[in-house]
């Protein structure tokens, strides 16, 4: 279904939830608002194919309908692997569910309803944080990082995936144009993303790609490599 959750004027905008509403339309909005979705997803799989370990689990924490999981499913190169994936939005994990049924992969890929401050990483060679954190309050972020290094195994990675603020006033006002911008070609309404930006102001909050390092070098990680990047969307590789 197409996106317009925020086609008409709405006089009280609420913060944005991952409800049924939203699960409904999730494949085109991501597509639609978040630029280089599709070559992010696509890539996870080779770079998990890079990293996974056989005996061991990977997690995909804030998993939505599960592209991030499936992506590193169809690049697994052993079959002795499980596939976390969780969401604690029941409208996300359903249509997960469906996706992974219909990719037979449900022997591999394990869905869980579930805050991922409440997860227990295990014996992980790979954990993705795919756009999750930002939703994560700040005083929080350390901690579930924590718990995820903790979870690797040695040589394990975690690709943190996020939107970022720039480190100055010109290259934020320049990538919050060109991301406008990128909404406007595939036809939102500026009424549509400024809506959207309301909702989303008190539930996704943005930090420095320098802040995201430092916290993952606090918890461990020695090496940090950005690999992706699209205007202010940025993809980190952290190494144990």
């Amino acid at each position: 279904m197409k996106d317009k959750i925020y086609s008409e004027p709405q006089s009280n905008i609420e913060d944005f939830v991952f409800d049924e509403t939203v699960s409904q339309v999730f494949d085109d909005m991501v597509d639609r608002s978040v630029p280089g979705y599709r070559t992010l997803i696509a890539n996870l799989g080779p770079i998990a194919a890079k990293f996974i370990m056989a005996n061991t689990n990977c997690y995909d924490l804030g998993c939505s309908h599960g592209a991030a999981a499936l992506s590193v499913y169809r690049h697994l190169p052993h079959k002795n692997v499980t596939i976390h994936a969780i969401d604690n939005a029941k409208a996300m994990i359903e249509q997960c569910n469906q996706l992974i049924n219909e990719a037979k992969a449900d022997d591999v890929i394990h869905t869980h309803i579930s805050d991922i401050q409440d997860i227990t990483v295990v014996n992980a060679s790979i954990v993705l944080l795919n756009l999750t954190l930002q939703f994560i309050p700040i005083d929080q972020r350390s901690i579930v990082l924590e718990s995820i290094f903790n979870g690797l195994i040695r040589g394990g990675v975690c690709v943190l995936t996020e939107k970022i603020i720039m480190p100055d006033e010109h290259s934020e006002s320049l990538f919050q144009e060109l991301h406008t911008n990128f909404k406007s070609a595939n036809d939102y309404s500026d009424l549509e993303i400024s809506q959207k930006r309301k909702s989303l102001e008190n539930v996704l909050i943005r930090e420095t790609l320098d802040i995201h390092t430092i916290r993952l070098r606090s918890v461990g990680f020695t090496t940090i490599i950005p690999w992706f990047q699209c205007f202010n969307f940025v993809s980190l590789l952290a190494i144990k």
